[in-house]
């Protein structure tokens, strides 16, 4: 059961997931180019989490509420809905710490993602195209098989286990900002917590692709809307509505959401390939093409773009990043 939703968030809880993550999840690289730097007047660091454990921050979060709850987890198994990277980063959490695994993924989940869950040793279930769908059948599993759920991102361990991706730029480096692609809301979260935690002023980003604009619409009306299963390349993000807790942290706290198109994802992921020769997924470019697009203000300011991930079909990329 999850705790009643918050807009506030416990100073101690990210800093346990900040030990608890020390030495197991990657300090991912901070780059950066200098015709980023030109054509958005300002300096934009990318955080390339794609080079994390499992291929995306999802590690982080899903690693750190298992090992939180470790006793529980070993003795009943973790179960999880997952349009990929979640359900690869927990798979892999439950091998390191030895628990059970189940993941419930999209009947539509790129091959990579499924096969890399798999080669992780979780059991994989197909279940429908929505995230409400697959995370429905993951609660009716844990009520009839008693597994432990660990949500894809909303919930204060994921929130604080994602925090210490933001946490890690700014004890490297002061920035005025840092821009996070938004899903469900638990790397968004994430950042604008360990941005409020550092306490030096820093913005925290969401951003979102135009079709799959449920937290930008949210953060409109100042509550949760609902929206239809969006047609987006960006799958990580094919979200209906923000998640309880991390919308709630996002609306108190985040500077604002964006909203990017189609073509400025691909733009992105060409970017990162030509210029960092980084392969980024769609969802983990959205971040980037908004700082290119113009979407998140970068004159004169230090802006750091969280890469979220890389996990891609490479026929797939090959024909994004051609288009």
């Amino acid at each position: 059961m999850l705790a009643e939703p918050t807009e506030t968030f416990d100073l101690a809880l990210l800093a346990d997931a900040a030990a608890r993550l020390k030495g197991v999840a990657h300090r991912t690289p901070l780059l950066s180019s200098r015709l980023l730097d030109e054509h958005c007047g300002g300096r934009v660091l990318v955080k390339a989490e794609s080079l994390q454990r499992s291929g995306s921050f999802k590690f982080r979060g899903a690693y750190y509420a298992v090992a939180a709850q470790l006793a529980a987890a070993r003795e009943r198994g973790v179960v999880t809905g997952s349009s990929g990277n979640h359900g690869g980063a927990l798979a892999l959490a439950a091998k390191l710490l030895g628990v059970r695994a189940l993941v419930v993924m999209p009947t539509d989940a790129a091959d990579v993602k499924v096969a890399a869950v798999r080669g992780y040793g979780a059991e994989v279930v197909q279940v429908g195209r929505s995230s409400t769908e697959r995370l429905a059948y993951a609660a009716e599993r844990a009520k009839a098989d008693g597994f432990l759920e660990i949500p894809p991102s909303d919930h204060p361990l994921i929130i604080a286990g994602q925090s210490t991706c933001a946490a890690e730029i700014l004890r490297e480096t002061p920035i005025d900002a840092v821009v996070s692609p938004c899903g469900g809301g638990g790397l968004f979260a994430g950042s604008t917590t360990a941005a409020v935690a550092d306490g030096r002023g820093c913005e925290s980003w969401g951003v979102e692709t135009e079709s799959a604009n449920d937290t930008w619409l949210s953060f409109q009306a100042k509550k949760r809307i609902r929206i239809a299963l969006p047609d987006t390349v960006a799958d990580g993000i094919r979200t209906v509505e923000p998640g309880v807790h991390t919308f709630a942290v996002n609306l108190r706290h985040a500077a604002g959401v964006a909203l990017v198109s189609e073509q400025d994802v691909k733009d992105a992921m060409r970017f990162l390939f030509s210029r960092f020769k980084l392969v980024a997924e769609p969802t983990g470019a959205v971040a980037l093409a908004a700082v290119l697009a113009g979407k998140v203000p970068t004159k004169g300011r230090t802006v750091a773009v969280i890469l979220s991930g890389g996990n891609v079909d490479p026929a797939a990329y090959a024909r994004l990043i051609a288009s």
